[in-house]
């Protein structure tokens, strides 16, 4: 397989923000950290990786350039896959596939969290129309993290396109073990534990928060075809919302995590879909939670 294990000494850098990507790593030995605007004025570091961590793998899977710098700390041996090689990788450490599945899947969550956070703190800021709200926004998050990502907010609006090539090429795939919804039938409910996630491959799903009650919200509209459900799966927590099918006859394949890999070997197509919606609902939070942080810079400097 055409993997590559390389070595890096202290202070090396592994790679740069804003360079095209075509590989992601592992960390096999050592430390790294993350750096955003490394060797500017306003450097800052955001994070450290540990043995075992991957980074890098958002550029394979959507073409998208390096969105943060990596700097050895001390010693350093990764294995670097290029994205030619990532289904011959997957092929032949199948359960790397869950792994790395469930990675973007914490990240989502821990963005989602951190989007929300900033969302009460701007609303706390609009009522009051003074900064000194953002004190307990700024002391529950990393205060110069926050300001200069946001100072120097450079992130675009991620493009569906990827989304829209993967779904084409799923779509073009027979699929056995679709099973079958009437109208109004309930996919899975908010609340309940996830231990599946969906492809849709025919009619129509709705997603809704607080089905059924006065207070009913529909937060999206599901056509074929599509992914829905992965979040509940890879995380194993409660339903964030209610699942029904809102056509006849709509044709829904179920996952289960154990059949990933079986998955994997009889339509890699249908991964490289699930990983490519994965890494599209990261790159929109974040742009939503870069563009919140953009309007807390702004306000601070008003005042």
């Amino acid at each position: 397989m055409s993997t590559i294990e390389k070595t890096f000494g202290n202070g090396e850098i592994i790679i740069r923000e804003g360079d095209a990507g075509n590989t992601f790593f592992q960390l096999l030995e050592g430390k790294a950290a993350v750096y955003k605007n490394y060797e500017e004025d306003d450097q800052v570091q955001v994070g450290t990786l540990e043995q075992g961590q991957y980074f890098g793998e958002m550029a394979v899977i959507e073409d998208y350039p390096r969105s943060a710098t990596l700097v050895a700390e001390g010693d350093v041996k990764v294995v670097e896959i290029p994205a030619e090689a990532l289904n011959e990788y997957f092929t032949q450490y199948p359960d790397k596939i869950l792994e790395i599945m469930k990675l973007l899947g914490t990240r989502i969550k821990n963005m989602t969290n951190d989007c929300n956070d900033a969302k009460k703190a701007l609303d706390d800021v609009r009522k009051s129309n003074s900064s000194n709200k953002y004190d307990g926004f700024f002391n529950q998050m990393v205060r110069q993290s926050i300001y200069l990502t946001s100072k120097n907010f450079r992130m675009e609006k991620p493009s569906a396109e990827s989304l829209r090539e993967a779904a084409e090429t799923v779509s073009k795939q027979s699929s056995e073990k679709a099973e079958t919804y009437n109208y109004g039938t309930i996919i899975f409910k908010q609340g309940e534990i996830g231990k599946c996630m969906y492809i849709i491959h025919g009619g129509s799903v709705g997603i809704y928060n607080n089905y059924g009650a006065n207070d009913e919200v529909k937060i999206a509209d599901i056509t074929p075809v599509a992914c829905f459900g992965e979040m509940g799966m890879l995380s194993g927590e409660a339903r964030s919302a209610t699942a029904v099918a809102e056509a006849g006859d709509t044709r829904v394949e179920i996952i289960r995590p154990e059949e990933l890999e079986s998955l994997f070997s009889d339509s890699p197509a249908k991964i490289d879909m699930i990983l490519k919606n994965l890494s599209y609902r990261l790159r929109s939070i974040t742009y939503d939670y870069f563009k919140i942080c953009k309007e807390i810079y702004e306000s601070t400097e008003k005042d």
